[in-house]
């Protein structure tokens, strides 16, 4: 326990009153998105609570606001019964059939008066959550809607979700539904970190959450950014008779600290739902998370049990979506485009079809588990879908129209480019690899990568030229960059004098870039650049990184066993020793400068963040500056952070490092700061 505090005389009293301060907070935090108290005052109380738990251990409870990631329990996706069924929703995707739908509930409900809900229908994960006495005991998955998965855990680890109900007096027995899903901005975030760890970007919100939830360590999920909207409920006792509609469970909800759909409308009939539909249309696909239409139910539970369910859907409730950005067209073939890594992504063949805007050809497939997951055969008549208004993806096969000719998919057992045989290395991976290291599409995407801004900066080294140099066998790995000449490139169609020297001097300039930016330009899998700074601030030569074995590779904080077997397995392949020892005759740099990180410096651990137009600095010298004083660099700004450097229109970050209490500094401090340490 810390020194400043004096030893409580009610140490469970003050546990307690802590505990029910945490959750009002994370609940106006998380939820209402009113924080009442800064990071820095909220992080004052959690320490506290967490001093006093260690103090008294017997006074530790699961439902304590320090225990929602525990220490690694592995998740083990055992099956969970249902107390309701999870029902699925029939779609309909215009006014007439949402008018038809409504003359169905006229007709079986005669006279009576009923209202309708409309909420936004979000892509995201369904589960439910098993609340006894107020405390959170089950998250499970929907299964197939009358058996789960637990996966309690991963679901703790939700912010948005609390452990324990905000009510003196909750349900006995609450199993409320709802979904998990990743807000646009946190997607956007989240795939931009994956890039930068030279990790494959998720494909959509959607899939990232549902992978998330599907983690066997739930200390991984609790570093994807998940969040959760309460729908429905499939049991409750203890407050049925008061919670009488919709929108009685929606409002008893938000007192219990569930978070809910903000789009949300109570309306008297079809009309004004129809209206709120078409009002929405516009708006949809504006709102921070994904969504493709409405949800119509109506409002009051009695009428809702007089009318009942089929053997999938409820009867009283519909998904009222829009039309825009999905077609249907048919799957002419399917083409394997082999990445830089080896692996093989299959690419629809479409016949050409107008969507959102565009004519469609060709559409993402994502790989050979969803080619499976949606039984996609070769002339299925699809429907494709404009994914964010950009990425084009088959989502779905029209079965109902197969006449028998359509023939399955498979994963090629031999490489498009190179004919070397396709291998899926492990089981539990999505992904079929070529593992030929002399493939020419590996090779041109590797010199392409080894040529980026982030890694050697070789300016000129587009694919155009890399096509070339490959075509004509100039080059056969990325050591014949530091072999080419004059002669050789003025032999090209596309060079002339000032082009070819231009890009060799490029090329003679990469040989003076530091350690790291070489170890992430040799593209090793699962080694991104914040990865290769580590390795190499930590090794200090390539030679000494070379020689480590995975149990000292394994010892690096941040280097998990997956990456010490892929680096260790790059290192080992002849062709790439090969490779490596080319490139250090021809004078390439092997070293980390210890300038970059210096030691001793007070700033050592700090973690920058820069916006706006600098007017001494690129961005990424900037970044270089920050790092070179012991500090940390980031894109996004948290509690976490130490310092915005802020130059011209800054932007949102500068605002929100204010809200947060993060210090902003200009240009000018940052350089009084860099000139300090030298």
């Amino acid at each position: 326990m810390s020194a400043r505090q004096p030893k409580p005389k009610n140490p469970q009293r003050e546990i307690e009153a802590l505990r029910q301060s945490l959750r009002r907070h994370d609940n106006r935090y998380y939820v209402l998105a009113d924080p009442e108290i800064s990071d820095g005052q909220y992080d004052a109380l959690l320490k506290r609570l967490q001093e006093l738990e260690r103090a008294h251990p017997e006074c530790i409870a699961a439902d304590s606001p320090t225990q929602r990631v525990g220490g690694g329990a592995a998740t083990d996706f055992s099956p969970v019964r249902h107390a309701a069924l999870m029902l699925s929703l029939d779609n309909t995707y215009s006014p007439e059939e949402a008018r038809e739908w409504d003359a169905r509930i006229r007709k079986a409900l005669g006279k009576k008066r009923w209202s309708y809900i409309v909420e936004a229908k979000i892509d995201g994960v369904s589960c439910s959550l098993t609340y006894e006495k107020g405390v959170l005991k089950l998250g499970a998955t929907r299964g197939d809607g009358a058996t789960g998965e637990d996966i309690t855990p991963n679901i703790r680890t939700i912010p948005s979700i609390p452990l324990k109900l905000l009510s003196d007096s909750p349900p006995d027995l609450f199993d409320v539904r709802g979904e998990v899903y990743m807000s646009r901005k946190d997607f956007a975030a989240l795939n931009a970190r994956q890039k930068q760890e030279n990790l494959p970007p998720f494909v959509n919100p959607r899939n990232a959450a549902a992978g998330a939830l599907r983690q066997k360590d739930s200390r991984v999920t609790a570093q994807r950014p998940l969040r959760f909207f309460a729908h429905s409920f499939g049991r409750i006792e203890g407050h049925r008779k008061t919670i009488a509609s919709h929108l009685k469970f929606i409002e008893a909800c938000g007192r219990w600290g569930l978070p809910t759909n903000p789009v949300f409308r109570r309306l008297p009939n079809v009309e004004e739902v129809v209206r709120f539909y078409e009002k929405m249309e516009g708006e949809i696909r504006r709102l921070d998370f994904e969504a493709d239409g409405l949800v119509v139910k109506v409002n009051e539970f009695d009428l809702q049990k007089a009318l009942g369910t089929t053997s999938k859907s409820p009867r009283w409730a519909i998904a009222l979506k829009y039309q825009a950005q999905q077609a249907t067209t048919r799957l002419r073939g399917v083409a394997f485009s082999v990445g830089r890594t080896g692996t093989i992504t299959p690419v629809a063949e479409l016949e050409p079809v107008f969507c959102g805007g565009v004519t469609i050809s060709s559409a993402s497939l994502h790989n050979f588990d969803e080619i499976r997951r949606l039984d996609i055969r070769l002339g299925d008549r699809v429907v494709v879908e404009r994914a964010g208004e950009v990425i084009p993806k088959v989502v779905k096969v029209v079965a109902s129209v197969r006449s028998g000719k359509e023939t399955p998919v498979s994963a090629p057992e031999l490489c498009p480019s190179c004919s070397a045989k396709v291998v899926k290395e492990v089981e539990e991976e999505v992904a079929h690899r070529c593992l030929n290291p002399g493939c020419p599409a590996q090779l041109k995407r590797r010199v392409l990568h080894f040529g980026s801004r982030a890694a050697a900066d070789i300016e000129g080294l587009g694919e155009s030229a890399v096509d070339q140099l490959i075509d004509k066998k100039l080059i056969s790995d990325i050591s014949g960059l530091y072999a080419l000449n004059s002669e050789k490139l003025l032999d090209l169609d596309l060079f002339a004098q000032k082009k070819a020297a231009n890009l060799l001097a490029a090329i003679e300039k990469s040989k003076r870039l530091p350690l790291h930016r070489l170890l992430f330009g040799l593209g090793i899998r699962h080694l991104g650049e914040k990865l290769a700074r580590i390795l190499a601030a930590h090794f200090g030569n390539l030679r000494a990184l070379q020689d480590a074995g995975e149990p000292l590779l394994s010892g690096i904080a941040e280097v998990g066993p997956v990456i010490a077997a892929s680096v260790v397995r790059y290192f080992s392949q002849k062709s790439n020793a090969d490779m490596l020892k080319k490139i250090e005759i021809a004078g390439v740099n092997f070293t980390e400068p210890a300038a970059l990180l210096p030691p001793g410096s007070l700033h050592a651990g700090k973690t920058f963040v820069f916006t706006g137009e600098l007017e001494g600095f690129s961005r990424r010298e900037a970044e270089d500056a920050a790092r070179a004083l012991g500090a940390r660099t980031a894109s996004s700004v948290s509690k976490k952070t130490s310092f915005v450097v802020a130059g011209k229109e800054p932007g949102s970050k500068a605002d929100k490092a204010r809200r947060l209490g993060v210090p902003v500094l200009s240009e000018k401090d940052f350089l009084a700061i860099i000139k300090s340490q030298k």
